[in-house]
Formats: structure tokens, sequence, C-alpha cells
């Protein structure tokens, strides 16, 4: 088969084709690249396998690049980079691997195109494109991966058994590309999954993680999560989301599935935002339900501060999977403890002052953790759910008012600290501390208006009130 020239006539790949010409080695484009081609998906990463020396190639090509063209050789692993403005091709030299068992890092020897082939992790991604010129646009394809891209399978090109045994993070990888690109995994290789998941043990967080952030990033995520726990994988991986699977019943009162609930959540929030953090929060945002799961006679299941219970968890979490301890980390937090929030203001009367702190908490969040608060909505009561966006939207309305009246979002007290010391005649103290909150409260509640002269008043009134400090110039 031979791919039309309209649709590889990419001015890089002749020209990468002319230079291996000149140095009379074979070279194919492979991997996702024909992949993406073929399912008319777009994709800048090019990986070209060359029977010889990749790096050689590399070189030629980077110094036909000229100025601005950067070449980057991995002599270890026989690999190069050529990068020139966004252009970015990876160049190896065809090889054959084995491996062994404790380790996913394969010893590496010279091959054919057929080696390399063999050694790809999915008849989709075994896909070669030749760029030299008198085969120009002929494809190889030795395992059916064309006839897998219509079926939409995910097959290993060898036996699943020892693919998946070799490098482990392959299961990632397959399960990934079954909810990247809609497919789904042929039987063999599920079941090849399923008996080799204990071997996920030798690969690192970091890699594993990668593969979940691309999974979250896809259009529907749950498929990727209900893989992994089918697979077995998931209870191995994060043990804490595998936790909120089943239902338990006492006295014929069951609760929901909180793992399926949870997906539900997550695939609605991916219907709304390509934020991957807000992905997170909605993942997360029920983990602490386990811990917090309890049976009341008089009440049923009741999960109380389960939103606190998780937030507390999450830097466990984060650190033991690897994720980012920073800025995100602090974002899915606070998601996950405010996400009680703003339910509890529709089953209550929607307060100024209690709309007035959730603001205060939320800051310039409080758009992702209303979405996030519509999401959790997964009742297949169709009125019961239109009745709580109703009455999130009246939630939002309030919200807008207060805010275009108060400026309460990210607001700092009028009178800080250091004010409040010289008008007193305080050194730094509790006292300083608390007059502070004080004043912030009778922001928040509505006493007195966020504006500094009034903050003023009221602290001079309750310092007198609580004989605190002395008003500067008093006798």
């Amino acid at each position: 088969m031979t791919i039309p020239a309209k649709d590889i006539n990419l001015p890089i790949l002749h020209l990468i084709g002319e230079e291996a010409d000149k140095l009379h080695l074979e070279c194919y484009v492979i991997g996702g690249w024909v992949r993406d081609l073929l399912l008319h998906r777009h994709s800048k990463d090019i990986d070209v396998v060359v029977v010889g020396s990749g790096i050689e190639l590399a070189r030629a090509v980077a110094l036909r690049l000229g100025k601005g063209a950067h070449l980057a050789v991995f002599k270890t692993y026989g690999t190069a980079q050529v990068k020139k403005g966004e252009q970015e091709v990876e160049f190896v030299g065809a090889r054959r691997e084995s491996y062994r068992h404790e380790s996913r890092n394969p010893i590496v020897e010279d091959g054919t195109l057929e080696d390399d082939q063999n050694r790809r992790d999915f008849t989709i991604n075994a896909l070669a494109i030749c760029l030299n010129s008198d085969r120009y646009g002929v494809l190889l394809d030795p395992f059916g991966g064309i006839d897998d891209l219509q079926e939409g399978i995910i097959r290993t090109p060898l036996d699943p058994d020892i693919t998946f045994s070799d490098d482990p993070l392959r299961m990632m990888r397959g399960i990934r590309f079954a909810t990247q690109l809609g497919f789904y995994l042929d039987r063999e290789t599920f079941d090849a999954i399923e008996r080799n998941r204990e071997r996920i043990g030798i690969i690192t967080k970091e890699r594993i993680v990668d593969e979940l952030q691309k999974i979250m990033l896809s259009r529907k995520p749950s498929v990727g999560w209900l893989l992994l726990d089918k697979t077995g994988l998931l209870p191995l991986i994060f043990p804490e989301l595998s936790a909120l699977k089943g239902i338990e019943t006492v006295e014929g009162r069951g609760h929901k599935d909180v793992f399926l609930h949870t997906l539900k959540v997550l695939d609605n929030v991916a219907d709304k935002s390509d934020n991957l953090w807000l992905r997170w929060a909605a993942l997360l945002h029920d983990i602490g339900k386990p811990r917090s799961k309890q049976w009341e006679p008089n009440t049923g299941w009741t999960f109380k501060n389960h939103n606190y219970i998780g937030a507390k968890m999450l830097q466990g979490i984060f650190k033991r999977m690897k994720l980012p301890l920073n800025d995100k980390l602090d974002y899915v937090r606070k998601l996950v403890d405010l996400h009680m929030r703003p339910i509890n203001l529709i089953e209550d009367t929607v307060t100024d002052s209690a709309v007035r702190r959730l603001l205060f908490e939320a800051g310039d969040d409080i758009d992702d953790l209303m979405l996030l608060c519509d999401a959790d909505i997964t009742s297949k009561n169709e009125e019961k759910v239109q009745r709580y966006h109703r009455n999130y939207e009246l939630v939002r309305q309030k919200m807008r008012e207060l805010e275009e009246r108060d400026r309460i979002r990210n607001f700092q007290p009028p009178v800080m600290g250091e004010e409040i010391m010289q008008l007193l005649g305080l050194e730094p103290c509790k006292e300083v501390g608390e007059l502070k909150m004080a004043v912030k409260d009778a922001i928040l509640d509505g006493i007195i208006p966020n504006e500094h002269d009034a903050a003023k008043a009221y602290l001079l009134q309750i310092a007198a009130e609580r004989g605190i400090g002395k008003v500067k110039g008093e006798r």
C-alpha cells in the first residue's frame, strides 16, 4: 500500500528522505505520526527509524536545515532529536530489544526494520512509511494495523504476555490509547493486562502519572479509569480511588456507588472544561467518603465532613503519586474542601453572610467551584436535577449582586495588622490577629461595609469594648 503523495507532502519528510539517500540509509516515519495521519488527527511529533545510524542521519538533517536548527544527541540510547521552530523530529536506529525481569529498560542491539516493528507496543503504532525517494510513501504494515485502525482495536504485535511483562508501562499506554482514540482493547490484550497487572510495580510513579494525565485530558476520561478498574490495575496504582467502589446495604438501605458517581462527575466536568486540575478535583472530590461513612439508624448512610477529610488526604496522595506539591495541589484541595458549601446554601436560606464567606474563601476559583458543584448533580431524577440547577443559579445571582456591591472576592481587610498596632500602641501579639479577624468577620457578616473608614471605626469600638491597647494620642 502507498500513501497518497498529497497526504505526506511535508517538506521536512522529503528533506529527511533526501539526506538518507545521500547516506545510503533506509529510513521510515513510524509510530504515532503515521497512526494519526491515517486517523486524520493532528500530530506534531515525528519519529523516524533508520536502518543504520539514526544519529548520523540526524546530524545531516540538522546541517541541511541550517540556522536555527538544534541537534541533541543521546549516544547512550542511540537516538537524536532535531528541532527547528515548532518542528521536532526524533531519530533512532532500528533495533531489537530484550528484557530482564526486574527492569523495563531493555538490552538494545542493532536490528532490521522488522525487528524494530516487532518491539512496538501496539499494531497501530507499528505502521511505517518509507521516506527514501525510490519508495516514498510506501506503507509497511506487518501486523494488520490498518485493519485495527478501521475496527478501533488496541492489540499487541506479538504475544501480549511478553509485551506487557517486558515493559509494563505498555499496559497503561494501551488503556490510554483506548481512552484517547475511543478504541477498545481486544480480548487477548485485555486478559494479558489483567494477568500481568502486578508487574506495574516496577514502573516509576512519574511515568504512571504521565499516562494518567493523558487519560484525564481525554474527551471522556471515565473510559480510562473504568479500564484501570476492570483490568485490576486501579487498586495497585490508586488504592484510595478503588476504595470508593461498591454499595453497602443495611436494613434494606444502600448508598450510591461512589466510584461510578465520581466518574460521572468527572465526565460532566470534562464536557465543560479542559482545565486538567479542575478534572482532578472532580475525580477526588469524594475521596474522603470511605473514611467518613457511617450508618445511623434514624438517618441512614452519612458521610459527615467527607469534604474536609478528603482535603486532608490530598497532600499524601499527591506526594505518593508524584503530582505537583504546589499551587495545583492548593487549588484541588480548595475545591475538594469547599464542594459541599454551595449545596448547603441551596438547602438552607441563602443568606448574604454565607454567600460572602463562600466568595471570600473560593476567591478567583469560585466559577470553577460552581462548575464542579453543577457536575456533582448526577441523580436520575430529572426533576431533582433541574431543581438543583435552578437553585445554584439563584446562588450565582446572589454572588454577582454581592460581589458588585461589596467586592468580597479575594479581599484583604481594609485595616491591616501594622495599622492596628499603630492605632492602639501595640506590639505584635495575638490580640492584633483577633482584632483583624473581628473586622473581617464584621465585613463578611454585613455588619460594616468593606471600606477603610468604617473598618477603622469598628476596630476602635471593639478594641475599647475589650480593653485592648490605647488609642494613639489618648492621655
